[in-house]
């Protein structure tokens, strides 16, 4: 019997960011159903001091120690040296491709180790085909060491309320990535010509919040922060549509989440966004403003098309599952074990 070993610090996480849900998830289903014929080592607690220190010298003793067969990561760092095979997920490369996104320390932590451990593992697991090349093409990787393995809606659906309506909704932390300004110009064309909608703002201010605030020029703009599960499943629920404006993601959990909830999405052409969505969501160009409003416009005014969107959402949705991520990176492992 093999002992897989699978890094779990992050699914503890109070706030996770994307990321973080995706091994709270994985690790879930795998616990469902263990890779059969394997142990499954759950490590949990990285102990005191930095975390690359627990990643690069504490980790691969303990691996030695418990002569693992294999280590998952599934949060983009693997110990480099680690006398055993290594399987890496890796989300995105925004840390390289928008630098100001992820400033200081942590930065330089993810700049400087996260392309040494993809170009180390034996394989590396990518959410997206977008993400798959990325890794490729500015870590290095080999395409026949990676596997794309879609996540899926991560969301519990529950009894809170949604907020009287009618209200837009984008999902996110405020920072540059997310291209929020332009929702808020694109929101402003339309409030001048009568739209009745507010727009709602879910994320942790990163230092981004008085700036919108100002911008949105007096329209009703809520940031909300960062929300629970329970309450971003009932923004989702009540929303006329989401908007997600980024320049860059890996996967978009929030579009599976939202279309699971029949919840439209209106999608910036840009990163793994139309991979994600499909034929299922409205898009636009992430540098118009114009090209926005007009989206938003044809959505929230128009019942047969947000009637159109959701029920395309929901079976798009439907074909993303944890069991489905689970059993294709339980696959990954019996490649190097078997």
């Amino acid at each position: 019997m093999a002992l897989i070993a699978f890094d779990a610090r992050k699914a503890g996480v109070k706030m996770p960011h994307g990321s973080g849900v995706y091994v709270r998830r994985l690790l879930d289903e795998l616990r469902r159903r263990p890779p059969d014929g394997h142990e499954l080592w759950v490590l949990q607690d990285g102990g005191r001091g930095p975390e690359v220190w627990w990643e690069q010298a504490v980790l691969p003793r303990r691996l030695r120690a418990r002569r693992a067969a294999l280590v998952h990561g599934p949060d983009s760092f693997l110990p480099l040296a680690r006398g055993c095979p290594g399987v890496l997920t890796v989300h995105d490369l925004a840390f390289l491709a928008m630098r100001e996104d992820m400033p200081g320390a942590t930065g330089w932590k993810y700049r400087t180790l996260v392309p040494r451990a993809a170009r180390s593992a034996e394989r590396v697991i990518c959410p997206s085909r977008f993400t798959a090349e990325d890794v490729g093409r500015r870590c290095g990787v080999a395409s026949e060491r990676i596997r794309v393995i879609p996540e899926a809606p991560a969301l519990p659906v529950g009894p809170e309320q949604p907020p009287e309506g009618p209200y837009l909704l984008s999902v996110g932390d405020l920072r540059p990535k997310k291209n929020l300004p332009l929702v808020i110009d694109a929101y402003r064309m339309l409030r001048a010509k009568g739209l009745p909608h507010r727009l709602i703002v879910a994320g942790a201010d990163l230092g981004l919040g008085a700036r919108l605030a100002r911008r949105a020029g007096g329209e009703p703009l809520e940031l909300a922060g960062y929300v629970s599960d329970a309450r971003l499943d009932a923004l989702m629920r009540g929303a006329d549509a989401l908007i997600l404006a980024s320049l860059y993601e890996g996967f978009g959990l929030a579009v599976l989440d939202a279309m699971a909830r029949g919840c439209p999405t209106i999608l910036a052409r840009a990163g793994a966004l139309p991979e994600t969505g499909g034929d299922a969501a409205a898009y636009f160009d992430p540098a118009s403003a114009e090209e926005l409003a007009a989206a938003i416009e044809r959505v929230a005014q128009d019942p047969d098309e947000r009637a159109r969107l959701a029920e395309a959402g929901r079976r798009r949705a439907a074909g993303f599952t944890w069991a489905r991520t689970a059993a294709a990176t339980v696959a990954v492992y019996e490649e190097l074990l078997g």
